[in-house]
């Protein structure tokens, strides 16, 4: 007997005559819902919630194979078994291709069919049983790790594995793993935190062969190659983007691009102000603050007047590399309006030989979410994150922008200046009432803060930030804090709490993608 009663969909035109078949899986304790063509059902599957459907391949009307498709249309996941009077091998390609879960030929009896029920739920059983044995090693190989030992190489394998389980436990309802992974992330990054803590100053004052690349080494290193040896190139920064939800745009731009994916770590504070500007001045904070003083903003009053002078940066680095005649065109995309506008015109900017390209919705669609409980209801973890983004990206202007890029020879490198945390626990600073607002970084004088929670930057140059006072302080939210000042504590802890943000230490805003796309001959 089942242990619970599992409905079951039998479409067959002579139904009546299966009675016994049905009263057979009824006293194995199934529920079975039968129905005579396939117009009716593909109707009950849009009605009711089913765990199988048994579908007839030869029926009038509507046959079974075209019933299958409008299905699997609006239910991906359901299992199908097909039965057939045919055996031609077409017939059976035709509908294993339409990822049927098994194929049975007429005449079946009772066991027959109870037995392939049985497997394709019992597989489901065996799979789900699998994945957890699967990450459990998986998980005790992590903790076997020595994250002391660990450089910038083995931190970004290990959050590609990290990444690989975001993807795969994000498909299924498995709420135990699910929490299990996200304490590892948590763990992780605790140490990741302090991975950074003891080597950034390092890398970001030292030689850069020896330190992994950082925000102001992408162009340098990935854009003035292609541009040196005459090619057509654009480079498209989506803001906000993290590593895995760039894994979930890959596979759509497989057709018209071969890939490269690099990674980079991200600048600190991992915000658009730094991090963006870095990219395109090719110059750490600190550096453009003291050779554009009239171009840095770190003090405007809203974080997008702090990026007014990207083109500018731009130029003044392609002079800096020599590039002659770059016939730079700057584009920035803040709202649908400007998108559908780009849209329109991208085939006529073909006379230039650079682009460079700025998206903002993830960047808008992340702020906004504290904002909004309509977006926060559409994203409310990481893996709904990732399907708002999918679901976007295959609508949207830039999707066409490249596959238009495409069709002109022109190599694209797509990546991103910070990525964003999902912020679970509240920090407590203290600090006058002139420090920034940012939830997960903060800058100004006498700022306080627990150090196992943030990491507290007293001399700005050894961060190669930008000083401007001796006692201007830098702090950065580690792991998933966010920052609350004392006042009304409760009240904006709650406000924050689940709220995507970014500006501080965490593999999700660091570890940032850089991908080559080479278009197909």
């Amino acid at each position: 007997m089942t242990t619970k009663s599992q409905r079951i969909l039998w479409a067959d035109d002579e139904i009546d005559m299966l009675r016994p078949h049905i009263l057979y899986l009824k006293g194995k304790g199934y529920e079975v819902i039968p129905v005579a063509n396939g117009a009716d059902a593909v109707e009950k599957t849009d009605e009711e919630l089913f765990d199988i459907v048994l579908l007839d391949e030869m029926m009038p009307g509507m046959g079974g194979l075209e019933a299958l498709e409008k299905i699997k249309e609006s239910h991906p996941n359901l299992p199908v078994i097909m039965i057939t009077k045919s055996e031609e091998e077409n017939i059976m390609d035709m509908a294993l291709g339409r990822q049927i879960s098994d194929y049975l030929t007429k005449p079946v009896n009772p066991s027959q069919i109870h037995l392939a029920i049985k497997k394709v739920f019992e597989s489901e059983a065996l799979m789900r049983s699998q994945r957890t044995r699967d990450y459990v090693a998986e998980f005790n190989r992590v903790l076997s790790v020595r994250h002391g030992d660990l450089g910038w190489d083995g931190w970004t394998e290990l959050y590609e594995r990290v990444i690989g389980w975001d993807l795969e436990l994000g498909r299924i309802e498995e709420d135990s793993l699910r929490q299990s992974h996200l304490d590892q992330k948590t763990e992780l990054n605790r140490e990741f935190s302090r991975f950074i803590e003891d080597r950034y100053s390092d890398w970001v004052l030292g030689p850069t062969d020896q330190r992994p690349p950082l925000s102001h080494d992408i162009f340098s290193r990935w854009v003035h190659p292609h541009l040196s040896e005459g090619k057509r190139v654009a480079l498209v920064i989506v803001d906000c983007m993290r590593l895995d939800q760039w894994r979930v745009l890959e596979p759509l731009l497989g057709p018209y691009f071969d890939i490269q994916t690099d990674l980079f770590c991200s600048l600190l504070p991992t915000a658009t102000p730094y991090s963006r500007n870095a990219i395109f001045a090719g110059l750490t904070p600190k550096e453009i603050a003291e050779r554009y003083p009239k171009w840095w903003k770190e003090d405007a009053p809203k974080e997008e007047g702090r990026n007014l002078f990207e083109k500018e940066l731009m130029d003044e680095q392609l002079a800096r590399h020599g590039v002659a005649d770059p016939s730079h065109k700057y584009i920035k995309i803040l709202n649908p309006q400007e998108s559908n506008n780009l849209r329109k015109k991208i085939g006529t900017l073909g006379e230039h030989r650079f682009l460079s390209i700025v998206f903002n919705f993830l960047d808008m669609l992340a702020h906004g979410r504290s904002e909004s409980a309509l977006m926060e209801e559409l994203a409310p973890d990481e893996s709904a994150l990732r399907d708002v983004l999918q679901s976007w990206f295959t609508h949207s202007s830039l999707f066409e922008i490249l596959k238009v890029l495409s069709r002109q020879d022109t190599t694209v490198v797509v990546t991103s200046d910070h990525g964003v945390v999902q912020c679970k626990r509240a920090s407590e600073i203290k600090g006058n009432r002139d420090a920034a607002t940012s939830i997960r970084y903060k800058y100004g004088d006498n700022l306080a803060v627990d150090g196992r929670e943030a990491i507290h930057v007293k001399k700005p140059e050894d961060y190669a930030l930008p000083g401007g006072s001796v006692i201007k302080h830098y702090v950065f939210a580690k792991e998933n804090y966010y920052f609350v000042y004392p006042t009304n504590f409760h009240k904006f802890e709650r406000q924050y709490r689940n709220s995507f943000q970014h500006g501080g230490v965490s593999l999700e805003e660091m570890v940032l993608p850089v991908a080559t796309l080479s278009p197909k001959k």
